[in-house]
């Protein structure tokens, strides 16, 4: 099974995983959404500039990328929690993309500092008009914050992608 890892990041919690899983799972691909005009990552503005884009269900610009969607049977989404939802170059991806994710496998992944992990992954099934995933996992800070423990998870969500 062809499986491509469709991620934002901001902080490198959600590439970090993102990475993590295209090296262990056979036949993975990734790609890393950009948008066109960078968010604030620092300090209360990334809060607030990031939160409203999320609330607002903004559909930002992204930076050229080509994939044929075609060509993979499941789709991965890794994103940061931004406001108790997914962030909004997920978004974008999902609207410029919706005829050719139908009929595809999905699976998800959120990194978080605080809470709203859950929701966040409920929404993108609704924006995605599914049930629900085949697998999710929610990390608090991977990459910041690495212990035993996340690396057990991230391998956890590894195991249950290779099934």
């Amino acid at each position: 099974m062809k499986t491509l890892i469709v991620y934002y990041s901001m902080g490198g919690n959600t590439e970090y995983v993102a990475e993590k899983l295209k090296a262990n799972i056979e036949d993975a691909e990734t790609l890393r959404l950009v948008p066109q005009k960078a968010y604030k990552d620092k300090g209360f503005a990334k809060f607030v500039w990031g939160g409203k884009s999320a609330i607002m269900a903004e559909k930002p610009e992204l930076e050229e990328y080509k994939v044929d969607l075609s060509q993979y049977d499941r789709i991965i989404f890794g994103f940061p929690v931004w406001a108790g939802t997914f962030t909004p170059p997920i978004r974008t991806f999902i609207a410029d993309n919706k005829a050719s994710l139908e009929g595809k496998r999905f699976c998800a992944y959120a990194c978080m500092a605080g809470k709203g992990g859950v929701k966040a992954i409920e929404k993108l099934a609704k924006a995605l008009k599914i049930k629900g995933f085949e697998a999710t996992s929610i990390f608090i800070d991977p990459k910041d914050s690495p212990s035993a423990e996340k690396e057990a998870q991230i391998n956890g969500l590894i195991v249950a992608l290779n099934q």
